[in-house]
Formats: structure tokens, sequence, C-alpha cells
């Protein structure tokens, strides 16, 4: 893990004998990072890297030493850097939530990657650093940013996690046509009423929507307050 922490903090490789090396750990990475992207992390593997670069399994390790450490390496590139945030904590939590949301769709395999421990690599690091930044103007001790902090990454891996589970699914919708046609009549007749009213108005359905998404943030943002406040 050391080795790979310092490559993800761009420290080089350690010089070897033999030839020079014919690429670089970005180069690696992104390989990686395309691969993960067409075939989530299930396809990943260092001998199918090797082969996208030309390389031999053997040679890869010339680069990373372990498939721990490039997990490292595509974690810290697939989230990238944070964005820029609006200075009141409110308005700035949201912003920083809404964005991890879309760094996660736009590589739904981020989620798929094992959480080893608190963050240790610089843009992860930088996520953290941007958000304890606003979250610093709710006047909250330490400890409680990054309590905070923990609760929001969490609502934000959450989301994520199941946009792209029913993304890959090939289950019929359940506002399918055939869905509602077979479950409305037997919510109706067996006792779930609610649900029944729920499912023909559209309500009740798979994904989460935008509005789904903001309702649930803001009722977190709400139990932030509160504590802010001196009333949770």
């Amino acid at each position: 893990m050391t080795h790979g922490l310092a490559l993800v903090w761009g420290f080089p490789p350690a010089p070897r004998r033999g030839p020079k090396p014919a690429h670089t750990v970005a180069e690696i990475v992104a390989a990686a990072m395309a691969l993960a992207d067409g075939e989530g992390v299930a396809g990943l593997s260092l001998p199918r890297i090797a082969r996208r670069l030309d390389l031999t399994p053997t040679a890869l390790y010339r680069y990373v030493s372990c498939k721990d450490e490039l997990v490292l390496l595509l974690l810290d590139a697939g989230v990238g850097p944070p964005p820029e945030l609006p200075d009141t904590w409110r308005e700035g939590a949201s912003a920083w939530v809404r964005s991890l949301i879309a760094r996660y769709g736009a590589h739904p395999w981020l989620v798929d990657l094992p959480i080893r421990g608190a963050p240790v690599t610089p843009n992860l690091l930088a996520w953290l650093e941007s958000l304890l930044r606003v979250l610093g103007g709710t006047g909250l001790p330490p400890g409680d940013q990054l309590s905070c902090a923990m609760l929001l990454d969490g609502y934000a891996r959450s989301i994520a996690a199941l946009a792209r589970d029913l993304a890959a699914s090939e289950a019929s919708p359940v506002q399918s046509p055939e869905v509602v046609g077979f479950l409305y009549p037997l919510l109706a007749e067996r006792g779930y009423p609610l649900l029944a009213g729920m499912l023909v108005s559209g309500a009740y359905a798979d994904s989460p929507t935008g509005p789904d998404v903001e309702f649930g943030l803001a009722r977190v943002l709400d139990g932030i307050a509160r504590l802010v406040d001196g009333t949770g």
C-alpha cells in the first residue's frame, strides 16, 4: 500500500534494471479506467490491462506491484478533483453532494470499489477538504464536521449505487404497462390501497428522480441545521 500511495501522490516508481519503461503510470491508469468504464470492476485485471498496452503481465508489475495498488490509483483518478463550491454551508454541501453523484454517474464502477478506510489520496482528500471548508461555516466542532461529511458522502454513494443497479437491471420497470396491469389489481384486492394509489399515479417507481434526490438531501441538511442550531 505504501508504494501505491506514493504513486498516487505523484512519486515515480523506483527505478529497476532493464530497459526504460515504455509507459507511464498515468497511461496504466487510463487503460484501467477505459476497461472499467466498459466492463465494470468485474472485468478489471492486470493481465487484461497489460494486453491493452501491448505489455506482458510481468512487465506491468514494473509500474504497479498488485491489483490493490491499481485500485487505489483508479479510485483517485475516477473521482477527480472537486468542484468549486458556494461559500454558505448549506448551498456548498448541496453542490458537493450533487457533484459527487454526477461523478459516480460518469463512472458507475466507483461505487463497487472497496472502501479500505479514511481517504488518503489527493483527489479524495481534496473533496473532503472542500466540504470541510464549507462545513466550517456551521461552527460545529471538527469531529461533528467529519461526521456530517461522512453522512453526506454516504447519501451520495447510496443514491449513485441505486441508480447504477437499476440501470443494469433487466427486470421490467414497475411502471411498465404489463407490471402495472398485473400488480394493481392484486394491490387493490389484497390490502395495499396506499401502494395501489401510488402505483397508478406514477409515484411508485423504480428510479429515484431528481425531486426524490433533492427531497432526501434536503432532509439530511435539515438534520445538520438542527444540530447547528442546537436543537438536534
